[in-house]
């Protein structure tokens, strides 16, 4: 019997080191993988192992539901939606101290929901209104900050595919139920991201108002519901049983056509060569990812990493609280470090037994999961959202730090509310009888 210490170690230190040399994470998942299953397999059977779980992985109807949703973010995100959404929100936050920061985060909020992607709402919707925001006298940093603290909220809020991976990965917890808990969680991040902006627009005298002309807020409503109106027919039909998630992206991609190709018009059909090409690059990353990521949980498996793992953290305590708080703080560096995609598909098959052996939900816990690895996305130092944000409000890393502290601060304060009351997150899919 291999020791499970020796394995892991083995396991982290060729992972890290790939990492380092900057090898793609896909490689350095299955290399690492290859050589802690050489501690306990022959040459040839571990190489076949490997194959075989990464081809299996792939074996499943579900997966069909991750090209189709990235194919309709990449079809929003191309048919110019992000300017439709700016002004909707505007009839809703125009009148507000600090009204352009909070229609950022109700912009990012809402094309974040729609394209799936933090990185596409970040440069979409903050591409227009931190500049928006610097010519009307707002602090640049801070305006960088607003957009990079809400981008990953689109993440949360369904449809999205991180509670399909995590979905499959944890053995089939519903997907409607994860959508339903996702958009409390996403709404609840967004509404923290609300608070601090309150509390430095007032301070800083951040008051912007929009003259709307008679007919305006009519017209613009008319030009952003068809757009917002795929988010209610895909989570509506899932949550009340009309389709499945895989016919919800199916719908969804002949939605977005429509809205794009017909509707506003936005795109031609000489665009489509090019949005087909970056879905299929987007879907062979993940799906490689998918398949990396098994063959690193069948490694684990047979050098008994994850008993290890569960009989060290239940050494610490048996007390769920204390359980939960170590867990989310692994996951929130973690999530510091790599990718959602394959943390999800990592860690949930190690962590998710040890959270039902305390008693908590596996949709809660999901909820959780995703929540601390979007934190991730836009902390340093690998984090993406951060970068890109910077970027695109033309501010460097270490000027945008700052302003998102108290944006940090309110975010984990989220965290650990809907961590530790757990009620928050399930009474909505309780009530509508998807859990």
């Amino acid at each position: 019997m291999i020791d499970p210490v020796l394995a892991s170690g083995l396991l982290i230190a060729v992972f890290v080191v790939l990492l380092g040399l900057g090898a793609p994470i896909g490689i350095c998942i299955v290399v690492a993988s290859c050589s802690t299953m050489l501690l306990v397999l022959p040459f040839d059977i571990a190489m076949f192992a490997t194959a075989q779980k990464m081809f299996s992985s792939l074996d499943s109807f579900s997966l069909l539901a991750v090209p189709f949703f990235i194919l309709s973010g990449v079809i929003m995100n191309s048919g110019g939606i992000a300017t439709r959404l700016v002004n909707f929100a505007k009839l809703f936050t125009g009148r507000l101290p600090g009204s352009l920061s909070y229609t950022n985060i109700v912009g990012n909020m809402m094309f974040g929901a729609i394209s799936g992607s933090a990185i596409a709402a970040s440069t979409s919707i903050g591409g227009v209104m931190v500049p928006m925001s610097a010519k009307e006298g707002y602090n640049r940093g801070f305006a960088s900050a607003v957009n990079i603290a809400s981008a990953p909220t689109g993440m949360l809020i369904p449809p999205t595919t991180a509670f399909i991976l995590y979905a499959l990965a944890s053995g089939g917890t519903s997907i409607a139920a994860l959508f339903a808990g996702g958009m409390v969680a996403g709404c609840l991040w967004g509404v923290g991201c609300m608070l601090v902006t309150l509390v430095v627009a007032k301070r800083n005298n951040y008051r912007v108002f929009f003259a709307l002309q008679k007919g305006v807020a009519w017209k613009v409503t008319l030009e952003a519901v068809p757009s917002l109106l795929l988010i209610v027919i895909i989570v509506g039909g899932i949550v009340m049983g009309i389709f499945t998630a895989i016919e919800a992206s199916a719908i969804a991609v002949v939605y977005t056509l429509f809205l794009t190709l017909v509707l506003y018009k936005t795109l031609a059909l000489k665009d489509l060569p090019g949005v087909f090409v970056q879905t299929v690059v987007m879907t062979g990353i993940i799906m490689f990812l998918l398949a990396t990521s098994s063959a690193m949980s069948f490694s684990m498996s047979i050098t008994s990493i994850p008993a290890a793992l569960s009989k060290l953290l239940l050494g610490i305590s048996e007390n769920k609280i204390v359980i939960l708080l170590v867990i989310t703080a692994f996951l929130l560096v973690i999530g510091a470090f790599m990718d959602i995609g394959p943390a999800i598909l990592i860690f949930t098959p190690i962590l998710l037994p040890i959270m039902v052996k305390l008693g908590v939900d596996p949709v809660h816990f999901g909820i959780i999961m995703i929540y601390n690895l979007a934190i991730g996305t836009i902390t340093p130092p690998v984090g993406s959202g951060l970068y890109v944000g910077a970027s695109v409000g033309r501010v460097k890393v270490e000027d945008v730090i700052r302003p998102l502290m108290p944006f940090y601060a309110a975010i984990i304060g989220v965290l650990l509310l809907i961590t530790f009351v757990p009620e928050i997150i399930l009474f909505l899919p309780r009530l509508l009888g998807v859990m």
